[in-house]
């Protein structure tokens, strides 16, 4: 048991645990050729959950992936270009960011690249008296209107762990930003803002 002990990275024996729920607000940035979208946009209320894995790398220097599952998604207000009357985009993903965290006692802050791959996703866009209601599931084939399964971005925020015994509770504060298009012929870009709660084990 001591050799099996001794040939286990040091960064893993100091390693910690966690599951994190996450409250997301995103919206989409529609791109340069899309601005008058801009003032039609709201945010949309998501949900993000999972495990994360603290290791240490140094003194109080600390590499943390981590994994999710995803709701995420956009609303655009009526009278706009690309839906015409009030619309809303859901997305369904599994994300794994990649983190360094750089702690000071209780405090910390982190930031890092992340991949996302879609699972899947649908529409829904209010009627009219002439025009009834529409909902759809996304596609994400190679044609007009569709979307990419994959997408990746770079993540940076802040925490603060709360010792509560002997699993600390951390209050987490994120900001994403998606570097690609998810949409085949209209730029829809995440912008996500993310309040969690993470509970770690040592």
């Amino acid at each position: 048991l001591a050799v099996a002990s001794q040939s286990i990275p040091s960064f893993l024996q100091t390693g910690r645990f966690g599951l994190s729920i996450n409250s997301l607000t995103t919206s989409f940035n529609y791109g340069d050729l899309n601005v008058e979208q801009e003032t039609h946009r709201q945010g949309f209320k998501g949900l993000r959950a999972g495990f994360t894995y603290q290791a240490r790398v140094g003194s109080g220097s600390f590499i943390v992936p981590e994994l999710y599952f995803a709701l995420k998604g956009g609303l655009l207000k009526g009278a706009n270009s690309l839906t015409t009357t009030k619309s809303t985009l859901r997305l369904y993903s599994v994300e794994a960011p990649l983190l360094a965290w750089v702690r000071c006692d209780n405090l910390y802050f982190n930031a890092g690249p992340y991949a996302a791959y879609k699972l899947g996703g649908g529409s829904k866009t209010e009627g009219l008296e002439a025009l009834p209601e529409s909902t759809a599931k996304i596609s994400f084939r190679n044609a007009p209107g569709n979307f990419q399964r994959w997408d990746y971005g770079v993540q940076a925020g802040a925490g603060y762990d709360f010792n509560l015994m002997k699993s600390p509770l951390a209050l987490d504060v994120r900001y994403g930003y998606d570097l690609v298009n998810i949409s085949i012929s209209v730029g829809r870009y995440n912008r996500i803002l993310t309040i969690g709660l993470k509970i770690t084990r040592p």
